[in-house]
C-alpha cells in the first residue's frame, strides 16, 4: 500500500531527528521552582519568536505551549477548548450550545488529562455529551503538552495534558477586573468578576460567572434523522439552551520560603439536550419545544462539580518539597420525559441518571538540584474515587477505583546547547465494578422473564512501568529534540461494563470486562528554527498501540440504534503539527499552520481500517496588523483568518465520510488605558459567511446537524 510506505518512510525520518537530536519530552515533567514554570512557547498577542523563545526551549526540555491571560481573552470564543482550539493539534468537541470537550492529536475523553492548579479534574468525562465543569475566567494562565505524559500524571494521559493555573499572588491590597460579554449565534449573555488582594503575608481572592444562552442556531432549515425529516423552528436546534453559575474563593499565606493556599470552587450548569436527537419521542411529546428558545425543557441535565484543594511549597536552599490534596464532588442528572423503550414499561419519574462521583487526590513533589547540572525530581500520586448511580436508565455501572504512582526523572545539562532527559514511573490501579439488574422483566422464553443482568461484580487490578527519555540540542539557530518512551491506560468502568442505551448519541454501547490496560509506545520529533523576523515548528510523532481501546461500530441495531462495542486492536498512529510565523512588518505578522494525522488499525474486525471519528488534515492562515503599537496600554490589533478542514474519506463502516470545508473568521481588540485602570475591548466572528459544513468527530453529525453557523462574541473587560 501506498500509504504504509508513507508510514515507513516517516518511520525512518523520526528515527533520523532522534539520532540528531530531539522533542517533546512525553514525560511531560515541567522544570518548576514554587509556581514558576519554564515553557518551550509562549503565545501572546503577537507571536515574536527569537532568541527569547530559543532561551525558553533551552531551559526545559519539554515541549509546551505555554497561553497567558490575555490570549484568552483577545481570543474569546464561547467554551474554554473553544478558544483553545486554534492551537495546532487541539480540538474542541462541542456539545450544544454552552460546552465543549477537548482533544489533543485526536485523543480526548479518558485519553488525556485536564487539571487544575496540579489537580487532575474529574468529573464524568468518559460521556461524549459531558463537558468541563470549569470556571474559564478564572484561569490565569495554561499549558497545553501534546504527547504522551504518563510520567508524570499516570493513566489517561497518554494523548496530552492541558494545564490550567488559577494560582497568581496578587500584589496590591485591592485589585479586581470584571467581564462583559455576549455571543450573537446563540444569545448568550454573561459577566464575569475578579476581586483580590494582599497584605504583608496573606492573600485572597474571590470570582463569580453567569451565563445565561438560548438554543443555537445552524445554517439550515431542517435535519434528517433516521429518514424523517425534522423541520427547524428558526433554524435553532430546540431545547439546546442553558445557563452557567461559577464561584471560587482562595486563602494564602506567603513568606521567602513557604507558601500555601486553600481554594474551594463551586461550578453549576443546566442545559437541555436537542431534543429530536434524544429519540422520535418529542413528536408525542406535550411540550412545546419551540414556545421560547431560552427555557430548557425535557430532556436535560444538571451538573454541580465542587472541589476543595490546598496546595503548599517549601524551599530550603537546592531542596523544594511541594504538596496538593483536594476533594471533589461531581454531581451530574440526565432527566427525560419517563417513555418506554423495548421492555421496559414507562419509568416513574423523569430522572434517567444521576451520578454522584466523590475523588480524593494527593500528590506529593521534592525537587533537588545537584550543582548546575543535576535536576532530580520525585514525586507521589494517589487517587481514590467513588462513583454511584441511580434513575431509570442504565449506561455505567457503580464503581470505586484506587490508584497510586511513583516516578523520578533526571534532568542533566552536559553543556549549555545540550540537555538530555530521562524518566520512570511504576502505577497500580485496582477497580471494582458492582452488579446491576434491570428494575424491569425481560422475556427469556415464552414462558419466563428475568430481571437482567446490565453489569457484573468485578475486580481487577493492573500494574504498569513506564518509562521516557528525550535530548534536547541547540545549534546557531535551530532547537532540535527528540523523545521516546512508553505510556498506558489503564480501562475505565464504562469500557469494562457498561451496557445500555445511549439516547443523547444515538447508540447502544456493550463494554468488555476483559480488557487490558492500553500501553503505547511513541516517538516524538521537533524540529525548530528561527530568528527575529521568521520561524518554523515542525513537530511530527508516532504512536504504536499493542492494545488500542476503542468503540467498534457495527451494522446491527438493538433497540433502533446502532451496536457499538469495545474491543481492542494494534493500532499506529503518526502525525504532524507544522507552525510558520513571519514578522512582515514591525506591525503585520503572518502565520501558517496546519496538522495530520493518520492511523490504521493492524489487527481485528476492522483491520486496515482507521479508528472511528478520526481527526481530518486542518489548516490556518492568518494575517494580524497591530495598531497604536507606541501608546502604552492602548495598543489595538485586527486579524484575519482562513481555516481549512480536509475531506475524511477514511471511516470505519458503517461511519460516513465528511465533506471538507473552509471558515473566515475575524478577531480585534483595543486596549484603553485610564491611568492604572485598563478598559479592553475584544470581538471575535467566526464563520463569517455563515456556511454549513460538518465536523466530523461531533456525534451530532449522524443525525445530519451541521455546525453553528456565523457566530460574533464580543468581550468588554475593565481592570482596576
Amino acid at each position: 500500500m501506498v500509504m504504509n510506505k508513507a508510514i515507513w518512510a516517516f518511520v525512518l525520518s523520526s528515527v533520523c531527528a532522534v539520532a540528531s537530536a530531539g522533542n517533546h519530552l512525553s514525560a511531560a515533567v515541567p522544570q518548576q521552582k514554587g509556581n514558576d514554570v519554564d515553557s518551550s512557547i509562549v503565545m501572546q498577542d503577537v507571536t515574536v519568536l527569537g532568541n527569547r523563545q530559543k532561551d525558553l526551549q533551552m531551559r526545559s526540555s519539554v515541549n509546551t505551549i505555554s497561553i497567558d491571560r490575555q490570549f484568552l481573552q483577545n481570543n474569546f470564543a464561547g467554551s474554554l477548548m473553544q478558544t483553545l482550539s486554534g492551537i495546532p493539534g487541539v480540538k474542541a468537541m462541542s456539545i450544544g450550545s454552552g460546552q465543549s470537550k477537548p482533544t489533543i492529536r485526536g485523543l480526548g475523553f479518558n485519553r488525556m488529562v485536564v487539571t487544575e492548579d496540579g489537580i487532575k479534574h474529574e468529573g464524568q468525562q468518559w460521556g461524549d455529551d459531558h463537558g468541563l465543569e470549569i470556571d474559564q475566567f478564572a484561569i490565569d494562565r495554561i499549558e497545553v503538552t501534546k504527547g504522551p505524559a504518563a510520567l508524570l500524571y499516570g493513566s489517561d494521559a497518554i494523548g496530552g495534558v492541558i494545564s490550567l493555573y488559577g494560582n497568581y499572588i496578587p500584589t496590591a491590597k485591592f485589585q479586581g477586573s470584571a467581564s462583559l460579554f455576549m455571543r450573537s449565534n446563540n444569545e448568550s449573555v454573561g459577566l464575569s468578576a475578579r476581586l483580590q488582594g494582599a497584605g504583608d503575608h496573606f492573600y485572597w481572592k474571590a470570582s463569580g460567572t453567569f451565563i445565561d444562552y438560548a438554543d443555537y442556531k445552524v445554517p439550515t432549515g431542517s435535519i434528517q434523522y433516521y429518514s424523517y425529516d425534522i423541520p427547524l423552528h428558526d433554524r435553532r436546534l430546540r431545547n439546546t439552551a442553558g445557563f452557567e453559575r461559577d464561584g471560587s474563593m482562595t486563602l494564602g499565606y506567603r513568606s521567602h520560603n513557604f507558601h500555601t493556599e486553600l481554594k474551594l470552587s463551586d461550578a453549576y450548569s443546566k442545559s437541555g439536550f436537542f431534543a429530536n436527537a434524544h429519540g422520535l419521542e418529542v413528536r408525542l411529546s406535550d411540550i412545546d419545544y419551540d414556545r421560547s428558545r431560552r427555557d430548557i425543557d425535557l430532556p436535560c441535565q444538571s451538573v454541580n462539580h465542587l472541589r476543595v484543594m490546598s496546595h503548599t511549597v517549601y524551599e530550603q536552599g537546592s531542596l523544594a518539597l511541594e504538596a496538593d490534596l483536594a476533594y471533589q464532588n461531581n454531581h451530574r442528572k440526565e432527566l427525560s420525559e419517563p417513555v418506554s423503550h423495548g421492555y421496559m414499561p414507562v419509568p416513574p419519574g423523569s430522572l434517567e441518571r444521576e451520578f454522584k462521583k466523590d475523588t480524593y487526590t494527593a500528590n506529593l513533589i521534592a525537587r533537588l538540584s545537584l550543582g548546575s547540572r543535576h535536576t532530580l525530581t520525585a514525586g507521589f500520586n494517589g487517587e481514590y474515587q467513588h462513583n454511584r448511580r441511580s434513575g431509570w436508565g442504565f449506561i455505567m455501572p457503580d464503581f470505586e477505583t484506587a490508584s497510586f504512582g511513583t516516578y523520578a526523572f533526571d534532568r542533566f545539562t552536559v553543556r549549555k546547547d545540550l540537555i538530555l532527559n530521562a524518566g520512570v514511573r511504576y502505577d497500580h490501579v485496582r477497580t471494582s465494578i458492582h452488579s446491576y439488574r434491570d428494575w424491569f422483566k425481560t422475556p427469556v422464553s415464552a414462558t419466563d422473564s428475568v430481571f437482567k443482568e446490565r453489569s457484573e461484580d468485578l475486580r481487577r487490578s493492573f500494574n504498569s512501568l513506564t518509562w521516557s527519555a528525550g535530548v534536547n540540542y541547540s545549534v546557531g539557530q535551530w532547537i532540535l529534540k527528540a523523545n521516546v518512551g512508553k505510556s498506558f491506560r489503564v480501562p475505565i468502568p464504562k469500557e469494562l461494563g457498561t451496557d445500555g442505551v445511549n439516547y443523547h448519541i444515538f447508540r447502544y454501547e456493550k463494554g468488555n470486562p476483559g480488557l487490558n490496560p492500553e500501553e503505547s509506545c511513541q516517538l516524538d520529533a521537533g524540529i525548530h528554527w528561527g530568528n527575529d523576523r521568521v520561524t518554523v515548528q515542525f513537530d511530527p510523532y508516532l504512536n504504536y498501540f499493542p492494545n488500542y481501546i476503542y468503540m467498534n461500530p457495527t451494522p446491527d441495531y438493538y433497540e433502533g440504534l446502532q451496536w457499538y462495542y469495545y474491543t481492542q486492536s494494534r493500532v499506529i498512529r503518526c502525525g504532524f503539527e507544522l507552525q510558520t510565523d513571519w514578522k512582515i512588518l514591525p506591525s503585520l505578522d503572518a502565520e501558517l499552520k496546519g496538522e495530520y494525522l493518520y492511523a490504521e488499525q493492524l489487527s481485528g474486525e476492522k483491520k486496515g481500517y482507521t479508528l472511528p471519528f478520526s481527526t481530518p488534515w486542518s489548516a490556518d492562515a492568518t494575517l494580524k496588523y497591530g495598531f497604536c503599537r507606541k501608546k502604552a496600554g492602548n495598543e489595538g490589533f485586527v486579524a484575519l483568518n482562513l481555516h481549512v478542514t480536509g475531506r475524511q474519506n477514511r471511516i470505519v463502516p458503517p461511519e460516513k465520510p465528511t465533506s471538507g470545508y473552509y471558515t473566515i473568521n475575524l478577531n480585534a481588540g483595543k486596549d484603553f488605558a485610564f491611568g492604572d485602570r485598563k478598559l479592553r475591548l475584544t470581538l471575535n466572528a467566526e464563520n463569517l459567511l455563515n456556511r454549513k459544513y460538518y465536523d466530523h468527530t461531533s456525534f451530532y453529525r449522524l443525525i445530519d446537524v451541521p455546525e453553528p453557523g456565523r457566530n460574533v462574541a464580543l468581550m468588554v473587560t475593565f481592570e482596576f
